[in-house]
């Protein structure tokens, strides 16, 4: 069976069948995998002072992505417009904050955030996490002198990512993107 899901203000329907769309688990199995391609990672250039990437051909129609990270960069707060995914460390330290809740997707500009519901993780090179469908995250590289990279894979592809601001309790949606902005 094929159901079609529009993802709030993505431009066309994303078909989704659920005998070929790739599971969160089979994303993370693939992440982990090419991050332990010595070569790719090697071949991703590196710049002093931003993220780098590159895309990659993800499994079953997903996108996939080589991030390098800089020293001291991030992403800031971020959702995934609705796709579920995976990441994993090639090289160097990530730390994930995430937020343990279902953030609803529409109707507020400003949230107060309860507690107990912040996580944090370190993923060094070979540890990756799979996440669902509303997970909201940022990604740093705490590191003062090493670059670190990683691999990423969303199912469906990014109809948007929508960026948010945080103060101490109080989440904010600052802005939406689209594919064109970050491709």
């Amino acid at each position: 069976m094929s159901l079609s899901v529009r993802s709030p203000g993505a431009p066309e329907s994303v078909p989704r069948n659920a005998a070929s769309s790739p599971s969160s688990s089979e994303l993370l199995a693939f992440v982990r995998r090419t991050a332990a391609d010595a070569s790719l990672v090697a071949s991703l250039p590196l710049d002093p002072e931003g993220r780098t990437w590159v895309r990659l051909d993800g499994p079953g129609g997903s996108e996939a992505w080589l991030i390098g990270w800089p020293p001291g960069t991030g992403t800031g707060w971020h959702d995934h417009g609705g796709s579920h995914g995976a990441f994993a460390t090639a090289a160097g330290t990530l730390r994930e904050e995430s937020l343990a809740a279902r953030i609803p997707t529409e109707g507020w500009k400003t949230l107060e955030l309860a507690d107990g519901i912040d996580r944090e993780r370190r993923l060094t090179a070979g540890r990756g996490r799979a996440f669902g469908a509303h997970h909201v995250h940022q990604v740093l590289n705490e590191s003062v002198d090493e670059h670190a990279v990683s691999v990423h894979a969303y199912y469906p592809p990014l109809p948007m990512m929508r960026r948010y601001s945080r103060t101490g309790a109080m989440l904010r949606l600052e802005q939406v993107e689209r594919p064109e902005e970050w491709q």
